[in-house]
């Protein structure tokens, strides 16, 4: 008994072990791409001609549209209110010379995608960004006390996730290429009470993306979720940025070295340190009454202090 209890422990140390080296080498790509680009130039514009961006007409969905036209792809801004796609396709069509489509949808419905399935129709699609997403509130509050949107929160942070994949990767498995980048937070990594709803949404974009990789990685097709920290955007209601708080722009440039790191990834450096300093925290600390009350008080008082139009 003593002998198979101690190589239990034994297995139990090197599997630890394990786990501590994946997480080093993996922060340690982290820092090698944040200053050397391992892909070619070309390697974004090899996925096909043309790249989809949800969520198109504010902060991370606008900064992706930009970039990705200054890779050399053509664009097709998906969002809901139509004078900010059309002054953001003249501006990407005006600046970087390549092609932008405009498809004016509101993705809380669930009746918009035979309407965009039509409109991509003949398009090499090589990039999808599903960004589209809504917070209900910014401050952390509880269940009961959010405002009475889920519906329209789990068709704009779920259904248009699984819907967007389902029309694009149909093509892309048929040319055997393809790169989908899916958003979504570090609230989804793991339960964060205060933002139940929010935390839980993004959670499955998290599983989903894994899943989805794991079903189409050897047909040559990337399939990456992203789990940021704080960005400056309009839902974040431009909050100030700083060493952690990223801005749109600043966080797209950089995600976009990691695309070939693995199935999931923060997006940027100091999210991984953050994250990893995060999962240091034992969960009873983390979901004791005490901490929740410093996120009610504390939390609130700086995202008050540091946000615009809030």
């Amino acid at each position: 008994m003593e002998e198979a209890l101690g190589q239990f422990f034994i297995f139990v140390g090197l599997l630890v072990c394990l786990v501590c080296l994946a997480k080093c080498i993996k922060f340690s790509r982290c820092i090698f791409l944040s200053f050397w680009k391992v892909w070619p130039k070309s390697f974004l514009q090899s996925m096909g001609q043309w790249a989809v961006i949800t969520g198109a007409g504010d902060g991370i969905g606008k900064a992706y549209s930009f970039e990705l036209a200054k890779h050399g792809l053509n664009i097709v801004l998906i969002s809901r209110t139509l004078g900010k796609l059309q002054a953001i396709a003249t501006e990407i069509e005006c600046t970087t010379g390549r092609k932008v489509k405009v498809i004016q949808v509101d993705f809380t419905k669930d009746d918009i995608y035979e309407y965009i399935k039509e409109k991509l129709e003949d398009l090499e699609i090589g990039i999808l960004v599903n960004n589209v997403g809504m917070l209900p509130n910014l401050l952390p509050s509880h269940f009961l006390s959010t405002s009475d949107e889920i519906q329209s929160l789990i068709h704009c942070n779920i259904t248009s996730v699984v819907k967007m994949t389902q029309i694009i990767l149909k093509q892309m498995e048929s040319r055997q290429k393809g790169l989908i980048l899916n958003i979504s937070s570090g609230i989804g990594l793991c339960p964060w009470p205060l933002y139940s709803l929010y935390s839980a949404s993004k959670a499955f974009v998290c599983m989903f993306s894994k899943a989805l990789q794991v079903e189409y990685k050897a047909k040559g097709i990337i399939i990456q979720v992203l789990t940021p920290y704080a960005i400056s955007t309009p839902m974040t209601k431009y909050l100030s940025t700083n060493m952690i708080t990223k801005s749109a722009d600043d966080f797209v440039k950089e995600s976009l070295n990691y695309v070939t790191i693995g199935d999931e990834t923060c997006g940027c450096l100091v999210h991984e340190i953050l994250a990893g300093l995060l999962n240091l925290i034992p969960s009873w600390t983390f979901y004791s009454s005490t901490f929740q009350r410093m996120l009610l008080t504390h939390y609130t008082h700086y995202l008050k202090k540091n946000t615009n139009g809030s």
